[in-house]
């Protein structure tokens, strides 16, 4: 196991989920159900299984798209994203 991997992916991942929508509304759920552990269950092994998808989907793309193309093609989608929620449209 390549530990410098899991924490860099550990990293990116926990400052990426800070204060988005996801744990807004994990926030909301566990203050309105009055069950917090059942939330905390459930928010875990939805994005357990996300991140399952994306690094199945990952993997496959890879082994047909060159890295390069993934890499800039992520990385203008980003700058894409970016721009229209700078604009307002997002």
């Amino acid at each position: 196991m390549n530990w410098q991997v899991v924490l860099s992916t550990f990293a990116m991942v926990f400052l990426a989920e800070l204060g988005d929508k996801t744990q807004l509304s994990t926030m909301m759920l566990a203050a309105s159900k009055k069950s917090p552990w059942s939330v905390f269950l459930g928010s875990a092994m939805a994005l357990v299984l996300s991140s399952l998808i994306g690094v199945l989907v990952g993997d496959c793309l890879c082994r047909v798209v060159p890295e390069h193309i993934i890499k800039y093609t992520a990385g203008g989608a980003f700058v894409i994203i970016g721009l229209l929620m700078l604009s307002g449209r997002i």
